[in-house]
Parts: structure tokens; C-alpha cells; sequence
């Protein structure tokens, strides 16, 4: 991979958005040696984590191993593992599969859940960041189901089918509808020992804001109020969850819910990493960058993605938002600074093209802002939008034509056939 001495090797750490980006770009391309580093072997899809964790999809429909992703590109490699340490003095990142030297470092690490000290919740909430978090929450909803068909105890039951979600941002919003569809179009066929308690389910949603979707315009924030609660989804804004202890959310109102389900969906925060510099770090633990996504106080150290705050763009000076197209762009604008400095040409400062944001909220209901000139969307129309962007943004053919069967026959038979409990046995 480097046989000439101006050969420049580019370690990607973190197989997201912006780091698939950054390799996409280099691919191929003479004086680069990349190794994309990542502690799985796959790249997946977040927006779509919801939809496995409902059974909607399919782990392998929204997930590609990089491996095979990378066949074709020459000078690209990938290394499974975790980053353990920088050691920038030395152009060293120690990881758990052993060591590797860089001449550019490229940090897409992306976030974590926030849990704001909350320990209890911390040990005992769904979170929604991994294909692990979704098999898992699929497995546990479903396993609750199951407990709950087999006991009398009709508190017992109410606890059982009673699902908190916290955070009233996209993922909240969509999984707060899904399960509301799933309870009104599947549950109630599956579940035939549920018809004499149907009041006994409920699926609450708790956000600390004023408003659902705080990044959208005011318009879809009161639509998506007005769909979810016509789904049956009790709301509570200006409300905070404090605690989750003995099967019992603890609001900041003071009010208590008996439940047996809390989904955590309500912060995420950047994940440090050992080496780097104490004040290179911003808001939420993100890297604080220059114009070029250069990290505070390193020379060849690079921070793009969920994990980078960059306050130099005129139009974003308090950091861009944490979605995809911000990673993906970032990630493209640092690949070509890249070539640019072999080439000693002048590097391209990143300046961020938002292209609108969506949710989802159910069958043909959606929200969609799109920013040039502001338009909003609703309803059908923007189901449709949300439909067709997530589609073509997934990494393969394969993935976008199982994807698209999957929901057509979700969409005609009001139904899906993945609702299946599949654990991998554990020896002691």
C-alpha cells in the first residue's frame, strides 16, 4: 500500500457517515493509504434503527460489511477494533487489535447516549444507538408481550404493556409512532388475550422542550403533536425524567408511571478520547475544530461528524446540527482538502448546505421543512419524501430493494412477519 515515500496514510477512525465519506472520496486515488477502523465489521444505517428494533426491517437490510464494501478500492483497508489512545507527538493511535501510525488522523467517532448522571436509568433504559440496541429492544418488547399474556395480575399487565419514551427529537417521535401503529394494527390480531384490557396499553412520550421536534419549524411540531396524539400517544412537554427505579419513571412534575419499558432516546453526548488535548474539547465532550475540520491544538488531527463542533461556518456559528448530511459533507470536504495539500493547492473551508430535515410519525404521516425557500410538508406527501430520501441513501442495491419490499408489504397488509425472539446462547 505505500510503496512510495510521499504515499500519505489516512487512519479513518469510526464507520459512519462521515468516515464512509471520507474513504469514498480517497478511494482509489494515488498518494493515499487509508485504514478505515471501526469496532464492528459493518456499516449501518441509524435513521433506520427504529424499524429493526419494531420488526418493521431486518438487521442486514440497513447494515453492509465494510469489507466488501472496500472491494475495488486499492489503497483502502480496514482494521477491526477499538480506539484506546492518541499519542499525537508521535502520530500513534493505540487500538484494543494492536497499533497503527498516521500521517492524517480522522476522527468520526460519533456519539453516545446521554444519560445527564441519571445512573439508575443508565442501567435500566432501552438505548437506540446500535444494531445491538435494536435486536435487543425487539427482543425485549416482545418478550414483554409474551409476560403479559400468561399473568392475572391486571397491574401487573398495565406495567407489562406500558412503554415511556424519552425525547421528543426524530427518534422519539418515531418510535412513539411505530409502536402506536404496531398496537392499533398488529398487537390486538397477535394478542388475542388483550381484547377485554385494551385501556391497559399505553405509550407515553416526555420531553423536557416546550415542543416536540425543537430543530423543525413550528408548523411541523404542532402536526406531529396532533398525529401522535390522534395514535393514542399521551404527551407530556416541559417534562423531564428524573428516575427509573423499581419498575416506576419518576417525572420532574413529580408524577409517576408504572412501567416495565422506559426507551431512551433524550441526549447524546460525544465520547472523549484519551490523548487528545483537555481544551480541545466544546459542548457535549465534541471536538472543537477550525474551518477545515482540524482539531483545536493538533496539527494532522481531524474531527468530522457528530463528534465535531465547528463554529466557523458564518451561517452555524454555535455548531452544526448532528444529522447525516452534515457528516456526509464534511467528510467529502475533508477528502478533497486532502488531495489539495498533496497537490499544495488552497484548502476549501467547510460551509454546511442544509438540505431540509423530516420525521416520520406513522402510514402516511409525516413532517418535512425544506429550508430554500421555506416549504413545508405534511401528510402523505411528506411520508412519500421520507420514504424515498432514507431509500436511496442506503449504502447497496441489495439493502435499498429489501428495504423497499419490506415496507411495501408493510404498507398493503398493515403488517410485518419479523416479530421473532432470537437470542444467541450465552455459555458461562
Amino acid at each position: 500500500m505505500e510503496n512510495q515515500s510521499q504515499t500519505k496514510r489516512v487512519v479513518i477512525i469510526g464507520g459512519g457517515f462521515g468516515g464512509i465519506s471520507v474513504a469514498k472520496y480517497l478511494g482509489n486515488k494515488k498518494g493515499f493509504s487509508v485504514i478505515m477502523v471501526d469496532k464492528n465489521n459493518y456499516n449501518f444505517f441509524p435513521p433506520l434503527l427504529y424499524q429493526v428494533a419494531t420488526g418493521f426491517l431486518e438487521a442486514s437490510n440497513i447494515s453492509y460489511p465494510f469489507r466488501k464494501m472496500f472491494q475495488g478500492k486499492s489503497n483502502i483497508r480496514f482494521r477491526m477494533g477499538e480506539l484506546l489512545q492518541v499519542y499525537p507527538q508521535e502520530n500513534r493511535i493505540e487500538l484494543s487489535s494492536g497499533r497503527l501510525y498516521y500521517d492524517f488522523l480522522v476522527l468520526a467517532t460519533g456519539t453516545q447516549s446521554n444519560y445527564f448522571g441519571l445512573e439508575n436509568v443508565k442501567a435500566n433504559a432501552i438505548p437506540m444507538k446500535t444494531v445491538n440496541d435494536a435486536l435487543e429492544m425487539r427482543n425485549y418488547l416482545l418478550q414483554q408481550l409474551e409476560r403479559a399474556t400468561v399473568t392475572s395480575d391486571m397491574a401487573e399487565r398495565e406495567k407489562l404493556l406500558t412503554i415511556v419514551i424519552a425525547g421528543g427529537g426524530p427518534t422519539g417521535v418515531e418510535v412513539s409512532g411505530m409502536l402506536a401503529e404496531m398496537r392499533k394494527f398488529i398487537i390486538r390480531k397477535d394478542y388475542p388475550e388483550f381484547r377485554g384490557a385494551r385501556d391497559l396499553s399505553h405509550i407515553y412520550l416526555i420531553d423536557g422542550a416546550p415542543q416536540l421536534l425543537s430543530p423543525m419549524s413550528t408548523q411541523s411540531q404542532k402536526d406531529t403533536y396532533t398525529a401522535l396524539s390522534r395514535l393514542g400517544v399521551k404527551i407530556k412537554l416541559d417534562t423531564e425524567v428524573r428516575d427509573y427505579t423499581e419498575d416506576t419513571v419518576i417525572l420532574s412534575t413529580g408524577e409517576h408511571i408504572q412501567c416495565k419499558t422506559l426507551i431512551w432516546a433524550a441526549g447524546v453526548a460525544a465520547k472523549p478520547v484519551p490523548g487528545i488535548p483537555e481544551n480541545a474539547y466544546g459542548r457535549g465532550k465534541r471536538l472543537l475544530t477550525d474551518a477545515f475540520n482540524r482539531v483545536k491544538d493538533c496539527s494532522n488531527i481531524y474531527a468530522i461528524g457528530d463528534v465535531c463542533l465547528h463554529t466557523d461556518d458564518p451561517n452555524f456559528i454555535n455548531g452544526h446540527p448532528q444529522v447525516a448530511q452534515v457528516a456526509l459533507q464534511q467528510g467529502k470536504n475533508l477528502a478533497l482538502n486532502f488531495r489539495k495539500m498533496l497537490n499544495q493547492q488552497t484548502l476549501q473551508p467547510f460551509r454546511y448546505n442544509d438540505k431540509g430535515t423530516m420525521a416520520i410519525i406513522g402510514r402516511n404521516k409525516a413532517v418535512a421543512d425544506l429550508p430554500k425557500p421555506p416549504l413545508h410538508f405534511k401528510g402523505f406527501v411528506a411520508w412519500f419524501m421520507w420514504l424515498f430520501i432514507h431509500l436511496i441513501s442506503l449504502v447497496t442495491y441489495r439493502n435499498k430493494i429489501t428495504t423497499l419490499y419490506n415496507w411495501m408489504v408493510a404498507y398493503f397488509t398493515k403488517d410485518q412477519a419479523l416479530r421473532m425472539i432470537i437470542r444467541p446462547l450465552k455459555k458461562e
